[in-house]
């Protein structure tokens, strides 16, 4: 076909008219239109290569992505399409070789950075992985985010209180549609089953339940016949839209834990918090607000990860996650008022097919 350059342009334009506008079938028919009468232009191939990631097609844009570096070998862009597809598709070390060269062809760009460090922080590699999360920062990366990134890999300093919420909740909201499957059926998660199974009286039905992070719903859907009323607390709108399919709760709310214990005005005769505090770092308001909403005699039951014997209260993870140690969790039950009615100690998930070390506590509230 005879390249026609005007007629090439103006389906190029409107291709990228309809993607900034979300209309991604029409932004790749009129990209590929766009190629059929101008082949080899490298801004075709590298917006499309967007567009079929936008649409769930890995594969397809790493395809878009090698078309357009076969004839600019030099094009951070395409790069940075190649390296967000093959990170898509888990082959994480030809990722990270495309985000650093991301990085060696335009080192403003500050995502490319921010994957590049998480990548490494995956792989173990905690030195490199800093140096890249500062570059991030250095070139407009979210503070807040990144330097609570810093935290964990570098393992000094004082200790973010929490993970940021913007964090949380960008993490659950791209979760939640595999979270339950990927959770139980790939980490081996039982903080639910097992903190469920911890609880007195096994007969009992509980007036009033409120499960803090309730994620999914895992621990609504294993009380639901033991509850006349389930609400659920979560950041994440897409983890409460899957836990309101279950049609357990008699109510959810998207908000922070310890707002929203801050706020209510419901009390509770049960309190639950199933591997939440791993996204919390300091508790004091947590066990304060707990207390607040709890009736006399109320239990309040969590799961932590088990922090290493005789190390700091708090640490912060390099898997991004909080665990706590056993004398900081009893301090802080005496100091408000509950009583330890049960403590265990069990794997909580796995991590590379290893067990993740958790404790499982019930308290009641004097």
């Amino acid at each position: 076909m005879t390249p026609d350059f005007d007629a090439a342009k103006a389906l190029f334009l409107d291709g990228l008219a309809a993607l900034q506008a979300g209309q991604l079938v029409q932004a790749e028919t009129s990209f590929l239109a766009s190629l059929q009468r101008l082949p080899g232009r490298v801004s075709t191939f590298v917006n499309l290569a967007a567009t079929r990631l936008a649409l769930g097609r890995p594969q397809d844009s790493l395809a878009s992505a090698d078309a357009a570096l076969a004839i600019e070998a030099g094009s951070a862009d395409a790069w940075l399409h190649r390296a967000n597809a093959l990170a898509e598709l888990g082959r994480h070390a030809e990722a990270l070789i495309a985000f650093q060269a991301v990085c060696r062809l335009d080192p403003r760009q500050a995502h490319a950075w921010s994957q590049a460090g998480s990548l490494l922080r995956e792989a173990g590699r905690l030195t490199e992985a800093a140096q890249a999360y500062e570059q991030a920062l250095a070139h407009g990366a979210d503070p807040e985010v990144h330097r609570y990134f810093l935290a964990a890999v570098r393992n000094v300093g004082p200790v973010p209180r929490g993970a940021p919420a913007r964090y949380v909740q960008g993490l659950f909201d791209a979760y939640a549609g595999e979270f339950d499957a990927h959770l139980v059926d790939v980490l081996g998660y039982s903080a639910h089953r097992v903190l469920v199974e911890q609880l007195p009286e096994p007969d009992r039905r509980w007036a009033n339940v409120l499960d803090l992070g309730c994620g999914t719903g895992l621990c609504g859907a294993l009380l639901a016949g033991r509850a006349d009323r389930l609400v659920g607390v979560d950041l994440s709108a897409g983890m409460l839209r899957q836990a309101q399919a279950l049609g357990v709760y008699a109510q959810l709310l998207q908000a922070d834990l310890v707002e929203h214990l801050d706020a209510t005005t419901e009390r509770h005769d049960l309190v639950l918090a199933a591997d939440v505090f791993i996204y919390v770092g300091a508790l004091e308001r947590v066990f304060e607000g707990v207390r607040r909403v709890l009736t006399p005699g109320g239990r309040f039951c969590y799961s932590v990860e088990s922090a290493v014997p005789l190390g700091p209260d708090i640490v912060l993870t390099p898997g991004l996650r909080y665990a706590h140690a056993a004398p900081y969790l009893a301090a802080l039950a005496q100091r408000h008022g509950y009583t330890v009615e049960r403590e265990v100690v069990a794997p909580i998930r796995e991590e590379q097919r290893v067990p993740i070390a958790g404790r499982y506590v019930v308290l009641r509230r004097d």
